[in-house]
Parts: structure tokens; sequence; C-alpha cells
């Protein structure tokens, strides 16, 4: 069964002192109205749409970043169906982090207009067939979109324009022609989308040892990006990026760049970020850009969608490069 579907029906809530943070249910990434427990369950949500919104004004890249890991935080938690004690500790390391800061104060009360909802969209929809930054502008569109639809009363105009900006602010990284044999199925086809994914960043994992896996964790999220457009209704949008996907797939199969800095990889680990120690291990300032949160969000997302035995027990053995 689709993801999506899934999703219709769960619900998550939390104990007096921890609740009013986690959202209760989605259709099909779809929300047309929030009734106040619903709003009380999203307040990782309301303010990573703060922050989205006003990264263009503060470092567009950086708290772009910070502002998109509040919302995969948040699917993370909930989709996952992670205890109170884990989602405990994550809420807490965005409290002591970046809840406060200026990043994430509120914007002044506006009539909210759900349909403008689509002009994140159009602004992804402008970039057109051109690699962007490694794909963020459809990685945060993504979850801009998601997340105004399951809070359409932040959607006021001022929010939607800063996220607008965000979107238009990436620029050309690596964007030469794809190789013809980069051919990724339909995003609407989600169990072969998914593996197919999994599969490119599951090679570049080994392709970049010694490099960081920045590379294999943006395959997870930028692929993901678009098979969860296609999931939520958003076909068009998800196909636009199309070719600007198969360049990136076509960069990473060409391995290190002789620019490409060398970073010290993960020593192996056990744990993974569905289980509480794995975030009580993690130090109060660890957080980098929020990497810690959207790549295991993509990455469950897509071995869900996946449906593949074999290839998850592939990434059982070396998910620990990302993680």
């Amino acid at each position: 069964m689709d993801n999506a579907i899934n999703r219709r029906d769960f619900s998550i809530r939390t104990s007096a002192g921890f609740a009013g943070v986690f959202i209760g249910s989605t259709i099909g990434g779809r929300l047309s109205a929030e009734s106040t427990e619903e709003k009380k369950d999203q307040r990782l949500v309301l303010l990573g749409l703060n922050a989205l919104a006003r990264s263009p004004d503060l470092n567009y890249f950086a708290d772009g970043h910070r502002g998109a890991s509040f919302v995969a935080a948040h699917l993370l938690c909930v989709e996952n169906k992670l205890d109170e004690e884990t989602m405990s500790r994550i809420v807490k390391l965005f409290d002591i982090n970046w809840s406060s800061s200026k990043l994430c104060q509120p914007f002044p009360e506006a009539e909210a207009n759900i349909a403008s909802i689509d002009k994140i969209g159009d602004a992804l929809v402008e970039g057109g067939e051109v690699l962007r930054q490694v794909g963020h502008n459809a990685i945060f569109a993504m979850l801009a979109i998601k997340a105004f639809r399951m809070y359409p009363s932040a959607a006021t105009p001022e929010r939607i324009d800063g996220v607008c900006r965000l979107i238009r602010s990436f620029t050309p990284w690596r964007d030469a022609k794809p190789d013809a044999k980069v051919d990724p199925p339909p995003f609407t086809e989600s169990e072969a989308a998914s593996r197919y994914i999994l599969k490119e960043a599951l090679d570049s994992i080994d392709r970049f040892i010694g490099f960081g896996q920045g590379f294999a964790g943006h395959m997870l999220t930028f692929g993901q990006s678009l098979v969860e457009l296609a999931a939520m209704g958003d076909v068009e949008l998800a196909e636009s990026c199309r070719t600007a996907f198969r360049k990136y797939v076509t960069v990473t199969r060409q391995g290190p760049a002789p620019e490409d800095r060398k970073i010290p990889d993960h020593k192996p680990s056990p744990l993974r970020p569905r289980e509480t120690k794995y975030w009580q291990q993690r130090g109060d300032r660890t957080l980098g850009l929020g990497h810690v949160f959207k790549y295991p969000y993509s990455y469950y997302d897509l071995l869900r969608r996946a449906n593949d035995p074999e290839l998850k027990q592939a990434w059982d053995e070396k998910a620990y490069h990302l993680f």
C-alpha cells in the first residue's frame, strides 16, 4: 500500500509536559483545516515554516536547512511512530539550538490563503531543468508545501513570499548534461522510484568513502522529495525536476571531483535514528545544518515505499556512514 495512504490514519499524541509538538493526521500530504488540538500538535512544523520563510533575510542556505530540519524531524517522529522518550530528546535538541532564535520567531498575524501555497510550486518550476545546489530547491519546496498543507493557517502572505524567495535563491551547481543512461522510473511509481534512489545512494556511499557522505545523503533527500511530491498529487512539480535529478545522479556516478575535500568517515555503529539511545548519545550541539533529521526522514520513507528486504539489508550494513 502506498505510504501516503498509510499515513491517513496515524495519530500520535504526547503526554503532559511534552504536548504541543506533533501533528495528528494528514491525508495524502494534505490537510484542509486544523482543529485546536491539531494546531497544538504542530509546534515543530510552525517553527520550521517560520525559519524557512525568514531564511532568505538571514542566510538562505544554512538557515533554510535549519528550517527544513524542523519539518523533517516532525515527519521522522510521526511516520516512524517514535516513542515519547525519543521524541522528547529530539525536541530538546531543537529547543537548545534554534527554537528560541531569531530564525524561528513568529510572523505577524495575517489572513491565510491556502491557494497561495501553489506559488511555491511555481517558484520551483521556474528553476526549470537546472541542477541547483544539489537539488535543495526541490527538497525545501516539498517540505514547505507539505508543512503548509498540514498547517494551512500559517499560509500567510509574508511566509509564502519568504519561502518563494528561498526557493529562487538556489544557484546552478555542476549543471552539466545528464548521462543518457540515467533514466529513473516515473516518480509516480513509488516503489520502483524509491528502489532506484536507494540503490544510487548506496552506490554513492562506496564511491565517496573518505569524502563525507553528503552525496549519498542528498541522493536520498533530493530523490525522496520528488517521490513525495508525486505522492501528494503534485506530479507536474516532481517531473519538472526530472532532468535536474538525472544530472545529480550523473554527478554522483562520477565519484569525487578533484576539488572535493576529504572528510573523516563515521565509525561503525549499530545505533540508528529510530532508537532512543542514538539521540541520547548525540551531543547537544551536534545538529550541524540539520541533516541529522533530513537524511533519516528520507531514508526511512524510501525504505517503506521500496518494500525490498534485500535492499533494506544492504542498507543496514552501511547506514552508519550517514547516521
